[in-house]
Protein backbone atom coordinates (compact mmCIF):
# COMPACT_ATOMS: atom_id res chain seq x y z
CA UNK A 1 0.00 0.00 0.00
CA UNK A 2 1.23 3.46 -0.86
CA UNK A 3 1.41 6.12 1.69
CA UNK A 4 -1.28 8.41 2.56
CA UNK A 5 -1.18 12.23 1.40
CA UNK A 6 0.40 14.13 3.77
CA UNK A 7 -1.32 16.97 6.09
CA UNK A 8 0.39 19.96 6.93
CA UNK A 9 4.39 20.94 7.03
CA UNK A 10 5.60 19.54 10.70
CA UNK A 11 7.67 16.49 10.06
CA UNK A 12 6.04 13.64 11.58
CA UNK A 13 7.53 11.44 14.57
CA UNK A 14 9.06 8.07 13.82
CA UNK A 15 5.48 6.11 13.55
CA UNK A 16 3.38 8.95 12.85
CA UNK A 17 1.13 7.56 15.16
CA UNK A 18 0.33 9.25 19.29
CA UNK A 19 2.75 6.22 20.50
CA UNK A 20 5.24 8.81 19.25
CA UNK A 21 4.47 10.91 22.66
CA UNK A 22 6.64 9.29 25.27
CA UNK A 23 4.92 6.88 27.46
CA UNK A 24 1.81 6.56 25.28
CA UNK A 25 0.71 2.81 24.18
CA UNK A 26 -2.43 1.59 22.16
CA UNK A 27 -3.59 -1.35 21.80
CA UNK A 28 -7.11 -3.14 20.34
CA UNK A 29 -9.58 -5.91 20.31
CA UNK A 30 -11.23 -6.43 17.23
CA UNK A 31 -14.97 -8.62 17.13
CA UNK A 32 -15.31 -9.39 13.15
CA UNK A 33 -17.87 -12.16 13.11
CA UNK A 34 -20.88 -12.05 10.58
CA UNK A 35 -22.89 -9.71 12.43
CA UNK A 36 -21.00 -8.55 14.62
CA UNK A 37 -18.47 -5.97 13.72
CA UNK A 38 -17.41 -4.09 16.75
CA UNK A 39 -14.48 -3.71 19.02
CA UNK A 40 -12.50 -2.24 21.58
CA UNK A 41 -9.45 0.14 21.53
CA UNK A 42 -7.97 1.40 24.63
CA UNK A 43 -4.93 4.15 25.22
CA UNK A 44 -2.99 4.25 27.89
CA UNK A 45 -1.40 7.60 29.15
CA UNK A 46 1.71 5.84 30.25
CA UNK A 47 2.65 2.05 32.09
CA UNK A 48 2.45 2.52 35.44
CA UNK A 49 -0.72 2.58 37.52
CA UNK A 50 -3.11 5.51 35.99
CA UNK A 51 -4.75 6.36 39.06
CA UNK A 52 -2.00 6.56 41.51
CA UNK A 53 -0.17 8.83 39.11
CA UNK A 54 -2.86 10.67 37.11
CA UNK A 55 -2.40 12.44 33.54
CA UNK A 56 -3.16 15.82 33.28
CA UNK A 57 -6.11 16.10 30.59
CA UNK A 58 -9.05 18.64 29.16
CA UNK A 59 -11.72 18.06 26.94
CA UNK A 60 -14.09 19.79 24.52
CA UNK A 61 -17.44 18.93 23.39
CA UNK A 62 -18.31 20.70 19.58
CA UNK A 63 -21.62 18.58 19.63
CA UNK A 64 -22.81 16.89 22.65
CA UNK A 65 -24.80 14.04 20.53
CA UNK A 66 -23.13 11.23 22.51
CA UNK A 67 -22.71 9.02 25.59
CA UNK A 68 -19.52 9.25 26.60
CA UNK A 69 -18.66 8.70 30.46
CA UNK A 70 -16.16 10.05 32.75
CA UNK A 71 -16.43 13.56 31.17
CA UNK A 72 -17.72 15.41 34.12
CA UNK A 73 -14.68 14.83 36.58
CA UNK A 74 -12.45 15.13 33.97
CA UNK A 75 -13.99 18.69 33.14
CA UNK A 76 -14.08 18.89 37.25
CA UNK A 77 -10.40 18.23 38.33
CA UNK A 78 -8.52 18.13 35.41
CA UNK A 79 -6.93 14.13 35.09
CA UNK A 80 -7.25 10.70 34.14
CA UNK A 81 -7.53 8.03 36.63
CA UNK A 82 -7.84 5.06 33.97
CA UNK A 83 -6.52 4.24 30.40
CA UNK A 84 -8.90 5.75 27.85
CA UNK A 85 -11.59 3.41 26.05
CA UNK A 86 -12.77 3.23 23.18
CA UNK A 87 -16.06 1.03 22.17
CA UNK A 88 -19.73 1.55 20.61
CA UNK A 89 -22.50 3.48 21.79
CA UNK A 90 -24.45 0.52 23.83
CA UNK A 91 -20.70 -0.98 25.19
CA UNK A 92 -19.97 1.86 27.30
CA UNK A 93 -21.25 0.08 30.50
CA UNK A 94 -19.56 -2.62 30.00
CA UNK A 95 -16.13 -1.07 29.06
CA UNK A 96 -16.30 1.24 32.19
CA UNK A 97 -17.03 -1.77 34.26
CA UNK A 98 -14.03 -3.27 33.21
CA UNK A 99 -12.08 -0.56 33.55
CA UNK A 100 -13.02 -0.06 37.54
CA UNK A 101 -12.64 -4.33 38.23
CA UNK A 102 -8.75 -3.03 36.69
CA UNK A 103 -8.40 -0.15 38.89
CA UNK A 104 -9.96 -2.22 41.94
CA UNK A 105 -7.58 -5.25 41.60
CA UNK A 106 -4.47 -2.35 41.23
CA UNK A 107 -5.70 -0.31 44.00
CA UNK A 108 -8.07 -2.60 46.03
CA UNK A 109 -8.48 0.67 48.80
CA UNK A 110 -10.86 2.30 45.88
CA UNK A 111 -14.00 2.80 47.06
CA UNK A 112 -13.55 2.21 50.61
CA UNK A 113 -10.80 4.36 52.47
CA UNK A 114 -9.56 5.76 48.77
CA UNK A 115 -12.41 7.47 47.17
CA UNK A 116 -14.01 6.12 44.14
CA UNK A 117 -12.77 5.95 40.16
CA UNK A 118 -13.70 7.55 37.45
CA UNK A 119 -13.74 5.71 34.17
CA UNK A 120 -13.22 7.32 31.06
CA UNK A 121 -15.37 5.79 28.12
CA UNK A 122 -15.84 7.36 24.30
CA UNK A 123 -18.29 5.97 21.82
CA UNK A 124 -19.77 5.90 18.86
CA UNK A 125 -22.11 4.28 17.26
CA UNK A 126 -21.33 1.79 14.68
CA UNK A 127 -24.86 -0.15 14.29
CA UNK A 128 -25.30 0.36 10.34
CA UNK A 129 -22.30 -2.37 10.49
CA UNK A 130 -22.66 -4.32 13.82
CA UNK A 131 -25.54 -5.76 15.49
CA UNK A 132 -25.43 -3.00 18.38
CA UNK A 133 -28.27 -4.85 20.11
CA UNK A 134 -26.41 -8.21 20.57
CA UNK A 135 -23.87 -6.21 23.08
CA UNK A 136 -21.05 -8.14 22.31
CA UNK A 137 -18.18 -6.34 23.77
CA UNK A 138 -17.98 -7.34 27.43
CA UNK A 139 -14.80 -6.85 30.10
CA UNK A 140 -12.46 -9.48 28.84
CA UNK A 141 -12.56 -7.65 25.51
CA UNK A 142 -10.74 -4.56 27.68
CA UNK A 143 -8.71 -6.94 29.22
CA UNK A 144 -7.16 -7.79 25.77
CA UNK A 145 -7.05 -4.13 24.35
CA UNK A 146 -5.31 -3.10 27.84
CA UNK A 147 -2.73 -6.46 27.44
CA UNK A 148 -2.20 -5.99 24.26
CA UNK A 149 -1.23 -1.74 23.97
CA UNK A 150 2.57 -1.38 22.29
CA UNK A 151 4.30 1.46 20.36
CA UNK A 152 3.05 0.29 16.99
CA UNK A 153 -1.03 1.02 16.16
CA UNK A 154 -3.18 -0.88 13.86
CA UNK A 155 -5.31 1.58 11.86
CA UNK A 156 -8.69 1.36 9.57
CA UNK A 157 -11.22 -1.39 10.35
CA UNK A 158 -9.59 -2.52 13.66
CA UNK A 159 -10.17 -2.37 17.40
CA UNK A 160 -12.89 0.32 18.02
CA UNK A 161 -13.36 1.43 14.48
CA UNK A 162 -14.29 -2.10 13.00
CA UNK A 163 -17.77 -1.08 12.60
CA UNK A 164 -17.71 2.42 11.66
CA UNK A 165 -18.29 4.40 8.50
CA UNK A 166 -17.37 7.58 7.61
CA UNK A 167 -18.50 10.17 4.78
CA UNK A 168 -20.34 6.89 3.33
CA UNK A 169 -17.30 4.66 3.01
CA UNK A 170 -15.64 2.75 5.78
CA UNK A 171 -14.10 4.90 8.53
CA UNK A 172 -12.78 3.55 11.63
CA UNK A 173 -9.33 3.98 13.60
CA UNK A 174 -6.54 6.36 12.28
CA UNK A 175 -3.51 8.18 14.46
CA UNK A 176 -0.67 10.71 13.32
CA UNK A 177 1.75 12.44 14.89
CA UNK A 178 3.41 15.87 14.40
CA UNK A 179 7.15 17.34 16.05
CA UNK A 180 6.48 21.06 16.80
CA UNK A 181 8.20 23.74 18.97
CA UNK A 182 10.50 21.06 20.62
CA UNK A 183 7.51 18.68 21.53
CA UNK A 184 5.58 15.61 20.38
CA UNK A 185 2.18 16.19 19.58
CA UNK A 186 -0.06 13.00 18.54
CA UNK A 187 -3.57 12.18 17.95
CA UNK A 188 -6.10 9.28 17.50
CA UNK A 189 -9.24 9.36 16.11
CA UNK A 190 -12.64 6.80 16.16
CA UNK A 191 -13.87 8.01 12.58
CA UNK A 192 -17.15 7.90 12.10
CA UNK A 193 -18.70 11.18 10.78
CA UNK A 194 -19.53 12.79 7.60
CA UNK A 195 -21.35 13.16 4.87
CA UNK A 196 -20.23 11.63 0.90
CA UNK A 197 -20.87 15.10 -0.60
CA UNK A 198 -18.64 16.81 2.38
CA UNK A 199 -15.35 15.13 2.02
CA UNK A 200 -12.26 17.20 1.93
CA UNK A 201 -9.38 14.67 1.56
CA UNK A 202 -5.90 16.79 2.71
CA UNK A 203 -6.92 19.32 0.94
CA UNK A 204 -9.07 17.93 -2.09
CA UNK A 205 -12.69 18.42 -2.63
CA UNK A 206 -13.68 15.05 -3.37
CA UNK A 207 -17.19 15.17 -1.92
CA UNK A 208 -19.17 15.19 -5.14
CA UNK A 209 -17.01 12.18 -6.92
CA UNK A 210 -17.46 10.13 -3.51
CA UNK A 211 -21.30 11.00 -4.11
CA UNK A 212 -21.99 9.87 -7.97
CA UNK A 213 -19.47 6.87 -6.79
CA UNK A 214 -21.81 5.69 -3.55
CA UNK A 215 -25.48 7.03 -4.94
CA UNK A 216 -26.88 6.85 -1.67
CA UNK A 217 -29.75 8.73 -1.08
CA UNK A 218 -28.99 11.82 0.54
CA UNK A 219 -29.48 12.07 4.53
CA UNK A 220 -28.47 14.31 7.54
CA UNK A 221 -25.04 13.69 9.19
CA UNK A 222 -25.63 11.62 12.31
CA UNK A 223 -22.19 10.17 13.42
CA UNK A 224 -19.29 11.19 15.06
CA UNK A 225 -16.01 11.49 15.66
CA UNK A 226 -13.50 10.94 18.80
CA UNK A 227 -10.52 12.32 18.86
CA UNK A 228 -7.95 12.13 21.71
CA UNK A 229 -4.61 14.50 21.63
CA UNK A 230 -1.59 13.64 23.79
CA UNK A 231 1.99 15.55 23.88
CA UNK A 232 4.73 15.49 26.14
CA UNK A 233 4.80 19.53 26.09
CA UNK A 234 4.45 20.97 30.10
CA UNK A 235 0.47 22.15 29.82
CA UNK A 236 -1.95 22.56 33.09
CA UNK A 237 -5.72 21.73 32.24
CA UNK A 238 -6.94 24.92 31.11
CA UNK A 239 -3.84 25.01 28.44
CA UNK A 240 -4.86 21.22 27.19
CA UNK A 241 -8.52 22.13 27.10
CA UNK A 242 -7.09 24.97 24.59
CA UNK A 243 -5.12 22.36 22.88
CA UNK A 244 -8.67 19.98 22.57
CA UNK A 245 -10.07 22.97 20.78
CA UNK A 246 -8.04 22.53 18.17
CA UNK A 247 -8.72 19.56 17.40
CA UNK A 248 -11.72 21.07 15.92
CA UNK A 249 -9.62 22.89 13.38
CA UNK A 250 -8.61 19.42 12.12
CA UNK A 251 -12.13 17.55 11.98
CA UNK A 252 -13.41 20.81 9.80
CA UNK A 253 -10.75 20.84 7.48
CA UNK A 254 -12.42 17.45 5.96
CA UNK A 255 -15.65 18.70 5.95
CA UNK A 256 -17.45 18.31 8.80
CA UNK A 257 -19.87 21.02 10.18
CA UNK A 258 -20.17 19.26 13.62
CA UNK A 259 -24.04 18.19 11.94
CA UNK A 260 -27.18 17.96 14.34
CA UNK A 261 -26.96 14.48 14.91
CA UNK A 262 -23.32 14.04 15.19
CA UNK A 263 -20.75 13.57 18.65
CA UNK A 264 -17.83 15.43 18.06
CA UNK A 265 -15.65 15.05 21.49
CA UNK A 266 -11.70 16.02 21.72
CA UNK A 267 -9.83 15.10 25.09
CA UNK A 268 -6.30 16.08 25.05
CA UNK A 269 -3.21 15.01 28.01
CA UNK A 270 -0.10 15.21 28.64
CA UNK A 271 2.89 12.95 29.50
CA UNK A 272 5.10 15.73 30.64
CA UNK A 273 4.09 14.91 34.54
CA UNK A 274 1.54 13.59 36.56
CA UNK A 275 -0.44 14.10 39.57
CA UNK A 276 -0.26 12.08 42.74
CA UNK A 277 -3.03 10.23 44.12
CA UNK A 278 -1.24 10.10 47.79
CA UNK A 279 -1.53 13.32 49.57
CA UNK A 280 1.95 12.68 51.25
CA UNK A 281 3.35 12.65 47.53
CA UNK A 282 4.72 15.92 46.20
CA UNK A 283 3.05 17.50 44.12
CA UNK A 284 5.34 17.95 40.62
CA UNK A 285 6.80 21.39 40.03
CA UNK A 286 6.51 21.80 36.32
CA UNK A 287 7.29 25.20 34.50
CA UNK A 288 4.52 25.30 31.90
CA UNK A 289 4.94 26.35 27.98
CA UNK A 290 4.29 29.87 28.07
CA UNK A 291 0.94 31.44 26.54
CA UNK A 292 2.92 32.86 23.51
CA UNK A 293 4.47 29.65 22.56
CA UNK A 294 1.27 27.73 22.43
CA UNK A 295 0.64 28.36 18.57
CA UNK A 296 3.19 25.42 17.23
CA UNK A 297 1.16 23.15 19.45
CA UNK A 298 -2.32 24.36 18.18
CA UNK A 299 -0.90 23.77 14.47
CA UNK A 300 0.65 20.29 14.75
CA UNK A 301 -2.97 19.34 17.00
CA UNK A 302 -4.98 19.90 13.86
CA UNK A 303 -2.65 18.87 11.49
CA UNK A 304 -2.32 15.41 13.56
CA UNK A 305 -6.08 15.44 13.96
CA UNK A 306 -7.06 16.28 10.01
CA UNK A 307 -4.00 13.70 9.08
CA UNK A 308 -5.46 10.84 11.34
CA UNK A 309 -8.87 11.13 9.47
CA UNK A 310 -7.18 10.55 6.71
CA UNK A 311 -5.16 7.32 7.81
CA UNK A 312 -8.60 5.75 9.27
CA UNK A 313 -10.05 6.36 5.93
CA UNK A 314 -6.59 5.16 3.94
CA UNK A 315 -6.34 2.07 6.25
CA UNK A 316 -9.80 1.15 6.36
CA UNK A 317 -10.60 -2.19 4.34
CA UNK A 318 -14.05 -3.16 2.96
CA UNK A 319 -16.51 -4.40 5.77
CA UNK A 320 -19.54 -6.62 5.18
CA UNK A 321 -21.57 -6.98 8.65
CA UNK A 322 -25.41 -6.88 9.80
CA UNK A 323 -27.97 -7.75 7.29
CA UNK A 324 -25.85 -7.64 3.98
CA UNK A 325 -24.57 -4.36 4.86
CA UNK A 326 -21.34 -3.16 3.28
CA UNK A 327 -19.32 -0.40 3.47
CA UNK A 328 -16.45 0.17 0.95
CA UNK A 329 -13.09 1.18 1.50
CA UNK A 330 -12.48 4.58 0.18
CA UNK A 331 -9.18 3.74 -1.96
CA UNK A 332 -12.07 1.11 -3.63
CA UNK A 333 -14.32 3.75 -4.10
CA UNK A 334 -11.90 6.28 -5.28
CA UNK A 335 -9.03 4.61 -6.72
CA UNK A 336 -7.41 7.84 -8.36
CA UNK A 337 -6.45 8.62 -4.87
CA UNK A 338 -3.01 8.01 -4.88
CA UNK A 339 -2.85 9.86 -8.41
Amino acid sequence: MSNAPIVGTFPAGPRNAITDVPGVTVGHCTLADGACQTGVTVIRPHAGNVYVDKVPAAATVFNGFGKSIGLVQVDELGVLETPIALTNTFSVGALAQAQIGVAIAENPEIGRKWPTVNPLVFECNDGFLNDIQAMAVQSRHYDAALAAAGAEVAQGAVGAGRGMSSFGAKGGIGTASRVAGGYSVGALVLSNFGTPESLVFAGRQLGAALDARLKQPAEPEKGSIIMIVATDAPLDARQLRRLSMRAGTGLARTGSIYGHGSGDIALAFTTAYTVPHLTDAPMPAVSMVHESKLDPLFRAAADCVEQAIVHALWHAETVHGRDGHTRRALRDLLPDLTA
